[in-house]
């Protein structure tokens, strides 16, 4: 392997984030169509490319049909080619482009390019943490903001900060623009992999909501709730969401 992990990642969401934006800026197409041809022009780079680079390990797509081989290979890329469609298409800049390496089920490499901010981040080359929010900054869905994270805002007396994309959210908390990312609303293992690695190598508490370990690479995909945070605010975040009332 003559490019390692962590630089292959961070290449290959940095080129499909490029990808992504000209054909954003290209003015012929938008909304749901400039999304789904986003998605699918950004997967067939990262398809192609990974294949090439790393034939022997799996890959598990969003828009892929999934091979369930993957599950008996150590090593599987997790990738989101574009994460936030819908905000991608209405030319918004709260998009992401996803690719982790899960080992052993464990988020190990990841990069998360944030291409209208001209950003990539990764696992790599770690984000120093900021100093906490006053008062405390809770990202929610622009649409759909979780209950869980509702509550816990509340009793933290945490501002609410709307935002698009999983990837979009958990590097506002990374870059130090928030300081919690409770999602409770369902996603799947290519939505929250590489904002995972990127996450947990700055430092930050990452966890499912009961406290448990985020496990990829598995089965079924499902992986319906997280916690990225602050690692002083995760035993009372983590409390609260037991202690809710139902």
């Amino acid at each position: 392997m003559s490019e390692c992990d962590d630089t292959l990642a961070a290449r290959l969401a940095t080129e499909a984030g490029a990808i992504l934006l000209q054909l954003q800026t290209a003015g012929n197409l938008s909304g749901k169509e400039l999304g789904k041809a986003g998605d699918h022009k950004a997967n067939a780079f990262l398809m192609q490319a990974l294949r090439a680079a790393r034939p022997a390990d799996a890959i598990l797509s969003e828009e892929e049909k999934d091979d369930p081989r993957r599950c008996s290979v150590s090593r599987a890329w997790i990738v989101d080619p574009l994460d936030g469609t819908r905000e991608y298409g209405e030319g918004r800049a709260d998009w992401a482009v996803h690719v982790a390496l899960a080992i052993d089920g464990f988020a190990t490499v990841g990069a998360v390019a944030l291409p209208a901010l001209g950003l990539t981040l990764t696992s790599g080359t770690p984000t120093p943490l900021s100093p906490a929010g006053d008062p405390l900054r809770m990202l929610v869905s622009r649409t759909r903001p979780a209950r869980e994270a509702l509550y816990v805002a509340e009793a933290l007396a945490a501002t609410l900060v709307p935002m698009g994309s999983a990837g979009a959210k958990a590097m506002a908390v990374v870059r130090g623009e928030a300081d919690i990312y409770l999602h409770t609303g369902g996603q799947y293992e290519w939505d929250n992999c590489a904002p995972i690695a990127v996450a947990q190598a700055a430092g930050l508490h990452v966890s499912r909501v009961d406290g448990a370990p985020l496990v990829y690479n598995c089965a079924d995909p499902y992986l319906p709730d997280l916690l990225i945070c602050r690692p002083e605010l995760a035993d009372a975040v983590l409390r609260l969401v037991r202690e809710m009332p139902a």
